[in-house]
């Protein structure tokens, strides 16, 4: 296990969490968060070592069920 959190993954399903800030082609895209709502109760999901380190995708950010297809 790495102490490293991936910045490209969800830190609660694994999925991509289609960060922009993580993305160095995005070049300076504001992120989709930067726009939403997200659940306070997703948040405290968060694992306290990624807190601040590793984006939420939009469908935990939402508190939806997690989208079985492979990443």
């Amino acid at each position: 296990m790495t102490d490293t959190p991936d910045p490209t993954r969800c830190p609660l399903c694994g999925q991509r969490n289609s960060c922009s800030q993580a993305d160095p082609d995005a070049d300076g895209t504001l992120c989709w968060c930067f726009q939403a709502r997200i659940d306070p109760a997703a948040l405290a999901r968060v694992p306290p070592q990624l807190l601040d380190r590793a984006c939420l995708c939009p469908r935990c950010a939402q508190s939806l069920p997690p989208d079985d297809e492979p990443a």
